[in-house]
């Protein structure tokens, strides 16, 4: 559940609400709520899928279970790769404005070297091991979340009339132009809530994960959502939505804006969530590499070598020191908003094709083709991934 709440707050609220702001207005939060409700159907998908085959590079492994195809198989675990790697650049920068807001006033230093030595430090942490990274990841989480609670108290203690105002972030309009832009802004909103599917990347490596897996991702996805909801309320409610959206460290604002504390106390949070995403995400990304090594799915050479483990270790150290040149190389070149769209159109497009892997993998059960599983794994009706690719295609289609 750390692990999960890691990646998801770390990668997400810190660094976008001030692009959401800037697609949806006040009515950002509705767009963490429409995103919310797309990945509702496609973790219950992945519970039941971590529960019947926990394994690095799930998705990859699902997709191969579902069609029987090893090259969808590759296609998919190279697009989970990628929107890790991709992510990893977006909080990189998200990362990078923070920590420069915080230095600024006594040291002036170039975004591009804080993203470079932002990205060896965390991937020192990722190659030390799986037991320690979880630990810093679980530290950093409970201290980024505790940034996100003090935003909350201090927005409802300092302006007690914002509960009142709590209902006019919700449309109450059906206007096609207002839903609009908050579908748009749900396709930039979705990448705050990508999380739960880097979660099953680990399951090799967590104890009983058909019963621990769907727990931690249900958990996630319901405190992310709460968490998300309210404080995108709150800093649409409390400052100006176009100093919202022109910052590079929003939160910060907000936080000086409801508290008397000062901006660089959130800044300071911020850093160590983003820090917290990074190594989260470099630890899937070189997993899911590690995996499709390990698994044949790259073959050869290149294969051998990125399934390479460090025996002092534990860790797949070759992919981890893989995944974060790429990293550098995207962070350096693209823009936050940019990246964070790419993101979220990869993860959707997997998003489909693990659910349609599902849909045929119960039709198959139903016709007696392959044997059912038995009842110690969570499961959900086939209706679930229905649902699931429906809406992530419909996001993916018309969320732009």
């Amino acid at each position: 559940m750390l692990y999960g709440l890691g990646v998801t707050i770390g990668a997400g609220i810190y660094v976008l609400i001030g692009e959401t702001a800037a697609q949806a207005g006040i009515y950002a939060p509705m767009a963490f709520g429409v995103s919310a409700m797309v990945m509702a159907f496609s973790a219950a998908t992945f519970s039941e899928f971590v529960g019947r085959l926990p394994l690095s590079a799930g998705e990859s492994a699902y997709v191969q279970f579902g069609f029987g195809s090893r090259m969808m198989a590759l296609i998919v675990g190279c697009i989970v790769m990628l929107a890790g790697i991709v992510s990893s650049a977006t909080i990189s920068l998200g990362s990078a404005g923070y920590l420069a807001a915080l230095l600024t006033p006594v040291l002036e230093v170039d975004r591009a070297w804080l993203v470079l030595l932002i990205l060896l430090f965390v991937t020192l942490i990722a190659c030390i091991g799986i037991l320690e990274s979880v630990a810093f990841a679980a530290v950093f989480t409970v201290i980024e979340i505790g940034g996100l609670i003090a935003i909350i108290a201090g927005g409802f203690l300092t302006q007690p009339d914002l509960i009142s105002q709590l209902p006019s972030v919700v449309p109450d309009t059906l206007d096609g132009e207002v839903w609009a832009t908050v579908l748009s802004a749900s396709l930039l909103a979705f990448f705050a809530f990508i999380g739960f599917e880097d979660m099953v990347n680990v399951a090799e490596e967590v104890r009983d994960p058909e019963r621990t897996m769907p727990r931690a991702i249900f958990i996630t996805l319901v405190l992310a959502t709460s968490l998300y909801f309210l404080v995108a309320a709150i800093a649409v409610l409390s400052v100006p939505l176009d100093e919202l959206a022109a910052s590079t460290a929003p939160l910060g604002l907000v936080f000086g804006a409801v508290t008397d504390l000062p901006p660089a106390v959130v800044s300071a949070i911020a850093i160590i969530a983003t820090f917290n995403g990074i190594v989260i995400q470099v630890i899937m990304a070189s997993r899911v590499l590690y995996g499709m090594g390990d698994q044949g799915t790259i073959p050869g050479r290149v294969g051998r070598l990125l399934a390479y483990v460090s025996e002092r270790t534990g860790t797949p150290i070759v992919a981890t020191a893989f995944v974060a040149v790429i990293i550098a190389v995207l962070a350096l070149n693209f823009d936050i908003s940019g990246l964070a769209t790419l993101t979220s159109q990869l993860i959707l497009a997997v998003f489909v094709l693990v659910n349609l892997a599902l849909v045929r993998v119960k039709w198959r059960e139903r016709k007696g083709s392959i044997e059912p599983v038995g009842t110690h794994i969570f499961q959900v009706p086939i209706m679930v991934p229905v649902l699931g690719a429906v809406l992530s295609l419909c996001l993916l289609v018309f969320g732009h």
